[in-house]
């Protein structure tokens, strides 16, 4: 099993970027995913999360009502939009899934299996 992030890179305050989480040897259609991040010297943080149906999305408060997370089941792969991007936004970001469990799930011990993560760098 392995997820593979990518889509990050530099840009300016305000700006966008579209984060792809492509997961590859398994199906993860039945699975819960998330996204968190880890700024330098601190710790890894919660961002958001997809239920398996795609229907229920959860966000950390300093990223609601500008970051959305969806996926695509054909391609299995989940993205996450981020826009009105911040300086505070700047981190690594790693995607994560559960093994089981149809809800979303925020915390760290919650997922099984990570990604290697993506720089993401807004400059001010």
């Amino acid at each position: 099993v392995q997820l593979q992030a990518s889509g990050g890179g530099l840009v300016q305050a305000g700006g966008s970027l579209r984060l792809s989480c492509a997961a590859s040897g398994r199906t993860f259609s039945r699975n819960a995913m998330g996204w968190f991040r880890q700024a330098p010297g601190k710790e890894r943080e919660f961002v958001g999360a997809i239920s398996w149906s795609g229907g229920s999305t959860y966000y950390a408060d300093p990223v609601k009502g500008r970051f959305t997370i969806s996926r695509d089941y054909a391609k299995n792969t989940v993205y996450l939009q981020m826009n009105s991007l911040k300086p505070e936004d700047t981190a690594v970001y790693y995607c994560a899934v559960r093994n089981s469990g149809s809800y979303y799930y925020t915390r760290i011990v919650d997922y099984d299996y990570w990604g290697q993560g993506t720089q993401v760098t807004v400059s001010s």
